[in-house]
């Protein structure tokens, strides 16, 4: 059994004390999405000692606190945020870079308080607590296998919106750090995908959650994998063909296309729906040229795009799908075969938008921008290498589908088209050395058919 753990006491003093340090803290989180925007104040949803923090050793607290900012939508709830954090009344200079700050007032005064996904020992309880299904507080911890004990925690720093665990090289969790109510797709749909009998995912073994909203998912940790971002980098730094990857990424993203569609509920595309699909994609654009002025000579033609997409239904279905497909969300396994990951979707968006049915064909169309990225990367610019990916990707699609995507290519060229608008304002505001990549597609993307 896991060390006791239990409600913390007096919760209305809690925040306040913590207050100080989260205000400094927080928005220099990698995963905090409310950068750019001052934090006005902070509502408590849920405390729970996970550790005590009233014992000789450190103690573990879980919070799930609502950060208030101005600017958020009228009737739009705060943003919410899981913490895990770590109180003891001395730190070791091991834990000292994961440091939070030093507690002034409150129940917790004169503790230091600091990121417990950092302590091994924190973290390992908190494997354990997954190894043991039940109830803790408002948190629920639930598993589909019997995990085995002691696993040696690592924390990960490759990701932005999320943190992740790796446990002895077994297993990964994933903690989603901005929570919403609902089901999150990471879990849903590789559970969906599990019971269909599609192994091209890792399936969940265990998870933990708190009233309608997933707090964290524990899948297979494929050690032995490659993400395809860094493969496709690899081959253009050896002067080497990805066809034959990519024609075998595109089978694989049919394969969990059609597990998906066999798993839950798909349902006809509507004419009209397409016509606000087109009509919301040159909102888009409209707003993204007032922003990037680089993009209003190309106005007419990627209007143009939309346009002919709106109105027409391709294959005439929509679906649950990935929703940010791209060659880092994919690993390749020393036999050759292609895994997909991260089914969160684009973690900016609202869940119920990340959990709605949607044409394939946006996944196809990440898949797409993704060659063309990995091509700019090369020095000269390798426009043939992506040319020759895309379309090894489609063939391989195709071969599994039974359709190939290019044969309607209306919605196809229309998603790309929106994507790469969305590329040129984040380049733009970000990264301005790579703005001449997505703007490459839109000058290849708006010239006439």
């Amino acid at each position: 059994m896991p060390e006791t753990a239990s409600t913390t006491r007096a919760p209305d003093a809690l925040l306040p004390s913590l207050a100080p340090l989260l205000h400094e803290w927080l928005p220099r989180q990698r995963w905090f999405a409310g950068k750019g925007r001052r934090v006005t104040g902070f509502t408590l949803e849920a405390a729970t000692e996970l550790l005590p923090l009233d014992g000789t050793g450190p103690g573990l607290l879980h919070l799930l606190v609502r950060v208030e900012q101005p600017g958020r939508p009228a009737g739009a709830p705060a943003d919410c945020y899981q913490l895990l954090l770590g109180v003891r009344t001395q730190l070791p200079p091991r834990l000292a870079p994961a440091l939070i700050g030093r507690i002034r007032q409150g129940p917790l005064a004169g503790r230091a308080v600091y990121e417990g996904l950092r302590d091994p020992r924190l973290a390992g309880l908190l494997y354990e607590r997954l190894r043991t299904p039940g109830r803790t507080g408002p948190l629920r911890f639930h598993a589909t296998t019997t995990l085995p004990p002691a696993l040696a925690p690592r924390m990960l720093d490759a990701e932005q919106s999320n943190s992740s665990l790796v446990y002895g090289d077994s297993f990964i969790l994933k903690i989603f750090r901005r929570v919403s109510p609902g089901a999150n797709p990471d879990l849903e749909l590789p559970l969906a995908l599990a019971g269909a009998g599609c192994a091209r995912v890792p399936a969940p073994v265990a998870w933990f959650e708190s009233g309608a909203a997933t707090l964290g998912v524990l899948q297979p940790y494929l050690r032995d994998s490659r993400d395809g971002w860094r493969l496709a980098l690899d081959a253009l730094a050896d002067g080497r063909d990805f066809t034959a990857e990519a024609r075998a990424l595109g089978r694989a993203t049919a394969e969990v296309h059609l597990a998906l569609a066999e798993a839950l509920p798909t349902r006809r595309l509507g004419r009209s729906e397409t016509e606000q699909l087109a009509a919301a994609m040159d909102r888009r654009l409209h707003a993204a040229a007032q922003a990037v002025p680089a993009l209003l000579p190309y106005v007419p033609g990627l209007r143009a795009v939309f346009a002919a997409a709106s109105g027409t239904t391709g294959d005439g279905l929509v679906q649950r799908i990935h929703g940010d497909l791209h060659l880092g969300q994919t690993l390749r396994g020393s036999d050759g075969g292609w895994a997909v990951i991260d089914f969160e979707g684009e973690p900016a968006k609202p869940l119920d938008e990340r959990r709605s049915p949607q044409p394939t064909v946006r996944d196809v169309a990440g898949m797409l921008r993704s060659f063309d990225y990995a091509a700019r990367t090369h020095r000269p610019w390798n426009a043939d290498w992506a040319a020759r990916s895309r379309a090894a990707y489609c063939t391989g699609y195709a071969e599994a589908a039974g359709e190939d995507p290019r044969t309607d290519p209306a919605l196809l060229r229309a998603y790309e088209t929106d994507k790469a608008v969305y590329e040129v304002v984040y380049e733009a505001r970000h990264r301005p050395d790579w703005l001449p990549v997505p703007m490459s597609a839109i000058e290849r993307l708006s010239a006439p058919q």
